[in-house]
């Protein structure tokens, strides 16, 4: 890691938020990031992986600056990615087994005991009866633009595993403080990945509760 005695500052417009420390610490615990110095002192080397962060998971403005929302999804994340975590939703076999943690609002798939998608974040069923269930699915249904009767809107890289709950590609801000009906919803980029790994029959485990709910 580098020196932050010796290390470029941080250009005028990515200093330093309110969260830094925080934000460093779940960084570090993310093996893409893990070059983040713990210090709580903004760099120029830490503003461009707190932006190259905030871009990859869809929160703006991707602006480098250690903010709430980007803490929080940096712990989900880092919670995610640890085994105590990963344990809850331990598989094993060739078949691919889809994870959702509904605590951390987060999800990852798993093949013959190894994770070889995610974690990353997700969006599941808000409070007030939409909330996502827990169990064990399998999806039954995809389409790459799937019409929603109920709320007319066209839904990306649909995948159906129980009922009319599925995943599919947000159409709002997914980091916004609300929930969805009960689908998952999932960035852009991840919403392509998932699908090109999916298959109909893939298993999927839901599990947890998200908060507020």
């Amino acid at each position: 890691m580098p020196d932050p005695t010796t290390a470029p500052p941080a250009p005028a417009d990515c200093q330093g938020g309110e969260r830094q420390r925080e934000v460093e610490s779940a960084l570090a615990k993310i093996d893409e990031y893990e070059a983040v110095t713990v210090d709580g002192v903004q760099t120029a080397a830490d503003c461009a992986l707190i932006k190259k962060f905030q871009s990859r998971y869809g929160i703006s403005p991707a602006k480098g600056m250690a903010g709430p929302t980007t803490a929080n999804v940096a712990r989900r994340i880092a919670t995610s990615m640890s085994a105590e975590e990963q344990a809850k939703c331990s598989v094993s076999g060739p078949a691919l087994t889809i994870c959702v943690d509904l605590t951390q609002q987060t999800a990852w798939a798993v093949r013959d005991g190894a994770v070889v998608w995610g974690p990353t974040v997700v969006r599941t069923g808000m409070a007030g009866g939409y909330q996502t269930p827990n169990g064990t699915y399998r999806i039954f249904g995809r389409n790459k633009r799937e019409w929603s009767v109920p709320y007319k809107v066209w839904l990306p890289y649909w995948q159906a595993f129980n009922g009319g709950i599925g995943f599919h590609e947000t159409t709002t801000y997914l980091h916004d403080s609300f929930g969805s009906h009960g689908c998952v919803n999932l960035l852009h980029s991840d919403a392509v990945s998932l699908w090109n790994l999916s298959t109909v029959g893939t298993t999927v485990k839901v599990f947890g509760r998200r908060p507020g709910t």
